[in-house]
């Protein structure tokens, strides 16, 4: 919906007025607020009003920020303008070089959504999912600064709707029962007669139409961010979309889309058409089919840059790489944790030793009884 007011979520329209340069985030959970709003749209706090640092963060959003691109991952990422270095959140490559975004030609973004879980938020929640590991994570890596690294990012997320029209043919199968009869003899030579039913399918080819509007999957528009990974993360509520203005990147590092939107699009049908072949598969009329082909057109397609809020975290244990991520609106997290391969050994250890001693002591005292 490129150059439009609103955005769809599975259908649904989603207001999103331009806001003006004087609009703020929530003092209760960081969501974009227009001046003249008297509640959050996304958690309905009442009596907003301008907090005293707004002035200063539209100030700051004035000013130009500083870009970096990672020679290691590609990634690009916008910065406070006081920022004068940059470690790459993806890759944890300290290879930057600054570069100027207006030789990129790239779109701006249309809308994005605020964070709503602070930087000591997703720290205490990446503790947490680390001590969720047990005995066998690395005590030194629950100890170490590693957490200080967490950084809060806004990533661009590419997001389509469109109208799928397909043909399908197909074997519809209805089932029918009849009964059989039959004998059984039992030990002692008598015989007893006996029903049943059998199921049987009748099978007829079968063709036609359907249609079906599809909107709401978010493609990660991140070289940097799998698109496993984003699947992981969500899902980020969509109605809370605003219109963007660069005030709500104040005080945050911003990466620049590296997935074209073509490519992204092109992600996306492959999904939408997965969906496509399920619905139509749900809407065959019969018990069962069989030999479905589904030839789909996708058509009346728009389109949306994103700005989502996840807090990023990459770090090296054991000469790999491991990534910690939270959503920045709903606080779910993922990622790969590491693994104490000296607690696993040890552990091991532990567990035969036991075992041994446990056999020891039955032996010993199956010898006894036998004298």
């Amino acid at each position: 919906m490129t150059g439009s007011d609103s955005a769809s979520n599975g259908g649904a329209t989603i207001d999103a007025q331009a806001l003006s340069p004087r609009g703020h985030l929530c003092t209760a959970c960081g969501c974009p607020v227009e001046t003249d709003d008297r509640f959050c749209p996304a958690c309905g706090t009442t009596d907003q009003a301008i907090p005293a640092s707004a002035a200063r963060e539209t100030a700051n959003a004035a000013r130009h920020p500083h870009y970096f691109r990672c020679q290691q991952c590609g990634s690009e990422v916008s910065v406070d303008p006081e920022q004068r270095s940059y470690v790459c959140a993806f890759c944890d490559s300290s290879y930057v070089v600054e570069f100027s975004p207006d030789a990129t030609g790239r779109q701006t973004p249309e809308f994005v959504i605020g964070f709503a879980v602070a930087k000591e938020e997703a720290q205490r929640k990446f503790r947490e999912w680390l001590a969720a590991s047990g005995w066998f994570h690395p005590g030194d890596l629950q100890r170490s600064a590693v957490v200080d690294r967490l950084r809060g990012v806004y990533l661009p997320f590419w997001t389509f709707a469109m109208l799928a029209q397909s043909s399908w043919q197909a074997r519809i199968g209805e089932y029918w029962y009849r009964t059989e009869t039959y004998t059984r003899t039992d030990a002692n030579g008598k015989v007893t007669t006996h029903t049943r039913q059998i199921r049987e399918t009748e099978w007829w080819n079968l063709a036609g139409r359907h249609h079906r509007y599809y909107s709401g999957y978010l493609v990660s528009g991140s070289r940097g961010l799998s698109q496993a990974e984003a699947n992981q993360i969500g899902p980020f509520n969509l109605p809370a979309l605003r219109r963007y203005a660069p005030y709500f990147l104040a005080g945050w590092a911003c990466e620049e889309y590296s997935v074209a939107s073509d490519a992204a699009f092109e992600h996306c049908k492959q999904e939408f058409f997965q969906r496509e072949q399920a619905h139509v598969g749900a809407f065959l009329p019969g018990d069962t089919h069989a030999d479905l082909r589904v030839s789909t057109e996708f058509g009346q397609v728009t389109s949306d840059l994103c700005l989502l809020p996840v807090h990023v975290l990459t770090y090296r244990y054991g000469g790999k790489l491991f990534r910690f991520l939270v959503n920045g609106q709903t606080g779910r997290v993922t990622g790969e944790r590491p693994i104490s391969w000296l607690r696993v050994l040890l552990a091991i250890g532990l567990v035969a030793g036991t075992i041994l001693l446990v056999v020891a002591i039955v032996w010993l005292i199956q010898s006894r009884a036998d004298r």
